[in-house]
């Protein structure tokens, strides 16, 4: 990787992130545009300090599955988008253009035959 330092993160180099973010978001620069920047550019956490320290603790109730259970695969139910084949609506679609394509060249080749044939019979 050709990765070079920056060197010392100056409050310029802030001040101009904060004003990118600002106008990406498209809206007046705020003092969270400035945390962020100073956030990014010297690699801090990207998340917002608060929710750091409230993911942190430890969940008082965790899941505590029953001791010597293996546990079970549920059956996997037919999606509602799935057809009685097992194809997913994305590939239904599929199929369903490409036999919509075929159709539509299958008659630009008979018109484009009758038309030859009327010009055929002129000639």
């Amino acid at each position: 990787m050709n990765s070079h330092g920056v060197g010392s993160i100056t409050d310029e180099m802030i001040e101009a992130r904060a004003r990118e973010l600002a106008l990406i978001g498209n809206r007046p620069q705020t003092q969270d545009d400035y945390d962020q920047a100073r956030r990014e550019l010297t690699g801090g956490s990207e998340r917002d300090p608060e929710d750091a320290i409230l993911k942190s603790i430890p969940d008082p109730n965790p899941w505590n599955p029953v001791v010597g259970s293996t546990g079970e695969k549920a059956p996997e139910s037919a999606s509602e988008d799935e057809d009685e084949d097992g194809r997913s609506e994305s590939a239904q679609l599929v199929e369903q253009g490409i036999g919509e394509a075929e159709h539509d060249q299958m008659l630009r080749a008979a018109q484009m035959a009758e038309q030859k044939d009327r010009q055929d019979r002129l000639d």
